[in-house]
C-alpha cells in the first residue's frame, strides 16, 4: 500500500468502491484496489471544494453597500487579473478573465497547501502540473482557431512559403515545448521547496524551517503568477490576427 495522507485515507475508505468501478469503465486498473485515490488526486480535489466553497461564499456575500473582506479579495484578484489580461492580451481579454482567474487560484492553491500540516501541494507530482499544462495547451489552441478560424495556421507556416513545411515543423516543436515549459517548471519548484522544507524539519524542527517555510511561500505565489502570465502571453500569440 502506498504511504497516504489522512484525508486521502479518508476518500479511499468512503469511495474506493464506487472510484474502482469507474476506472474500469475506462478500463484502467489501479495500483491498488483499496486504495485508488493517489494522494494528489486527494489534494486536487480537497482544494476544488474549497474553492467552490469561496465562490459560494463571494456570491452569497455580494454587497453594493456593504461589501465584506471575502468580496474585496475577489474584486482584488479580479482586477489583478483583468488589469495583466489588458496589457498583455489587449482588446477582448474579458472573454479569457473566468478561465485565468480561475486557474491561478487553483495552481496558487495547490502550491500553498502544503505549507498545511498533514497535507502536501498536488503540484510537486508531475502529473498534476501537466494535467494543467495540457489543459492551458489544448484551450489556447482552440482560443486561436476560433478567432482566426482556418487562418490559424498560418502562425505554423511564416511568411516564407518555400520554408513553411520547414517553419510547421519547428512550430509544432515550440508548442509542444511550452506544455514541458509549464508543467517542468512548476513542478521542479514545488517539488524543491517541499522537499527543502521537510528535509529542515527533520534535521532543526524549531526556528531554521520557518525561513524555508516563508520561502516556499514566496516560491508558491511566484510559480502560480508565472503560470498565470505565460498562459496570458500564449492566449495573446493565438488570438492575434497579424500571423
Amino acid at each position: 500500500m502506498p504511504n497516504q495522507l489522512l484525508f486521502t485515507r479518508v476518500l479511499n475508505h468512503a469511495f474506493a468502491g464506487p472510484v474502482d468501478k469507474l476506472l474500469a469503465a475506462v478500463h484502467v486498473t489501479p495500483a491498488y484496489a483499496q486504495a485508488p485515490i493517489t494522494n494528489p488526486v486527494a489534494m486536487e480535489l480537497l482544494v476544488f471544494a474549497l474553492l467552490i466553497a469561496y465562490f459560494l461564499i463571494v456570491r452569497a456575500s455580494l454587497s453594493v453597500e456593504t461589501p465584506n473582506g471575502v468580496q474585496h479579495l475577489a474584486e482584488m484578484t479580479h482586477e489583478f487579473i483583468s488589469e495583466q489580461g489588458e496589457s498583455i492580451i489587449g482588446h477582448g481579454y474579458e472573454k479569457f478573465t473566468g478561465f485565468v482567474t480561475a486557474l491561478g487560484l487553483f495552481i496558487l492553491l495547490c502550491n500553498l497547501v502544503g505549507l498545511v500540516p498533514g497535507l502536501e501541494s498536488p503540484t510537486a507530482a508531475i502529473s498534476v502540473p501537466l494535467g494543467l499544462a495540457l489543459v492551458t495547451f489544448f484551450y489556447y489552441q482552440y482560443q486561436g482557431i476560433k478567432a482566426n478560424g482556418a487562418g490559424y495556421i498560418k502562425q505554423f507556416l511564416g511568411p516564407v512559403w518555400w520554408l513553411s513545411p520547414l517553419l510547421f515543423i519547428i512550430e509544432i516543436i515550440s508548442h509542444v515545448a511550452r506544455v514541458l515549459s509549464l508543467s517542468v517548471r512548476l513542478y521542479g519548484n514545488m517539488f524543491a521547496g517541499d522537499l527543502l522544507t521537510l528535509v529542515f524539519f527533520s534535521l532543526i524542527p524549531v526556528g531554521i524551517p520557518l525561513i524555508f517555510l516563508g520561502l516556499h511561500l514566496g516560491v508558491a505565489v511566484i510559480q502560480a503568477y508565472v503560470f498565470v502570465l505565460l498562459t496570458m502571453v500564449y492566449l495573446s500569440l493565438a488570438v492575434s490576427h497579424d500571423h
